[in-house]
């Protein structure tokens, strides 16, 4: 049998420091720490892949901790974290309502609350995906969730806060999770490949971080398979190729023909991109996207707006140089133009293609107006 461990599981955070992209929660937490000042039950909401259960389980482990560090961490050293770590710690108990979510799940859950801690201060009850609880099963959590014993933390956890009834959110302080930032995950992969002893190009991990969609754990797995499909040696067309991404070099590209009025070669490169499997709506939304980084680059301030690596970032700063700000904005048009018309167009390809040609002649129309 492999020993290999997924990295999501490797190196989930094991500490508040070591949780990414989450920094107001995390100092909220240890000041309450700090200053004795915890609720008895909290909710963490937020998309997937954020960091909740994570943080709820540090938070679990500091409560008990006997002989925590200067900025209020776990020791890790001590009988109730070496428990917690092994997986047989008493004080913690985590239900996943998802498949537990009847009213009887959750008297066994009252039933345990009662019981008195034997090692720590205080007994942790997560409860994860806590909106799939049928609505007996929050009226019988009701009572026990306003006035717990003194021992007993609650920490929900849910990706869907809107589901959770109203009686049970003013019960609870609540901690709304962002979304992690696409450079806070690179740096993160970048520190993992490093440990790993995997060679990675910046601009690979930010196409990876920009393919998470904000969750740390999805851009773990897709890390993974990038090092597996790579033998450990992972550069950008690599990712593009494994990850079926439409690169953006096609749009530096459609926009430099644009720019010289070549028709003929923005055919062809569209062409190319069909032939490689790519649905012609998913080209014209990239290619919109293109063009609002390239306004937002028109600016040095707004700039940094762009989620992407410092080598694209100089080349979207170069490119929208060459364009002015009417030229963009009435291609924007264009191309939104055709996203609204895509889905009932009888010839798709040709609506694309029509889009591409207007492109290519907005210099022309110019001219001709300024003439």
């Amino acid at each position: 049998m492999s020993d290999f461990v997924v990295s999501a599981r490797k190196y989930r955070p094991q500490t508040f420091d070591t949780v990414v992209g989450q920094k107001a929660i995390t100092s909220t937490l240890k000041n309450a720490i700090k200053n004795d000042h915890l609720a008895q039950a909290f909710l963490f909401c937020g998309s997937r892949g954020v960091g909740k259960t994570s943080t709820a389980r540090i938070l679990a482990k500091t409560i008990n901790c006997f002989n925590r560090t200067e900025k209020f961490e776990a020791c890790d050293e001590c009988e109730s974290c070496n428990s917690f770590n092994s997986g047989a710690s008493l004080n913690v108990y985590e239900l996943d309502a998802a498949s537990n979510n009847s009213v009887e799940d959750i008297r066994g859950l009252i039933d345990q609350v009662r019981i008195a801690p034997q090692l720590g201060t205080h007994k942790v009850y997560i409860i994860d995906e806590v909106h799939m609880l049928s609505t007996s099963a929050f009226n019988a959590f009701l009572k026990t969730l306003e006035e717990p014993p003194k021992h007993a933390i609650f920490i929900l956890a849910t990706t869907e806060k809107h589901k959770i009834i109203p009686t049970i959110l003013s019960r609870c302080q609540i901690f709304d999770f962002n979304r992690i930032k696409v450079e806070d995950i690179a740096k993160h992969l970048g520190s993992i490949a490093e440990k790993e002893g995997v060679s990675a190009e910046p601009e690979a991990l930010y196409i990876i971080a920009q393919k998470a969609d904000g969750a740390m754990r999805d851009s773990l797995s897709i890390f993974d398979q990038i090092v597996t499909f790579t033998d450990g040696n992972i550069n950008k067309q690599s990712v593009v190729d494994n990850l079926n991404i439409l690169d953006y070099d096609y749009y530096f590209r459609v926009v430099d023909y644009a720019n010289k009025e070549d028709i003929p070669a923005a055919l062809l490169t569209l062409n190319d991109i069909i032939e490689k499997g790519f649905d012609c709506h998913h080209f014209v939304v990239g290619l919109a996207e293109h063009f609002r980084n390239l306004l937002v680059c028109k600016d040095l301030r707004t700039a940094n707006l762009l989620e992407v690596g410092e080598s694209v970032r100089d080349k979207y700063i170069e490119q929208s140089k060459l364009l002015k700000d009417s030229i963009i904005l009435r291609s924007l048009g264009v191309l939104s133009k055709t996203d609204v018309e895509f889905k009932a167009a009888k010839n798709q390809r040709l609506l694309v293609e029509l889009a591409l040609m207007q492109l290519c002649s907005i210099n022309q129309e110019q001219e001709k107006k300024n003439s």
